[in-house]
């Protein structure tokens, strides 16, 4: 019973462990040095009820007007940039685990057609909702 106990538990550890590094690879996916690309990816919620479809993209600190949203067959990019605050560029750096710089995420939607609804900037995540149409 004990072996089995272990086994369950060094289970649950690992798969705690791989979910926690594919977030973090999503979250922070540089792109090659040197290259006009973004240079992280932001994660993102995608909630569906019958009526509504819901999209949350975390961007702490982001500005709204640095932020496009656009349409591209059955995709939805998100774009922008997170600038690091100008008090702070010349600080010496102890830490660094939010992302700074452009940052695009594609947001491949479910089959449908949907109609765009309303969208806000709340607690540092992009709410997008979407009408679901027949």
């Amino acid at each position: 019973m004990a072996q089995e106990s272990d086994t369950w538990m060094w289970e649950r550890a690992r798969a705690i462990v791989d979910r926690a590094d594919r977030i973090q690879r999503r979250f922070f996916q540089l792109s090659s040095s040197g290259s006009d690309g973004p240079t992280w990816e932001p994660p993102v919620d995608v909630f569906q009820t019958d009526t509504e479809l819901w999209i949350l993209t975390a961007m702490p600190g982001v500005a709204a007007p640095s932020v496009t949203v656009t349409l591209d067959g059955v995709a939805l990019i998100v774009r922008g940039t997170r600038t690091l605050p100008s008090a702070l560029k010349g600080a010496k750096v102890h830490r660094l685990e939010i992302p700074y710089g452009r940052f695009e995420r594609r947001i491949h939607l479910p089959p449908g057609r949907y109609q765009p609804r309303a969208h806000q900037l709340i607690d540092g995540c992009l709410v997008l909702s979407f009408k679901i149409l027949p």
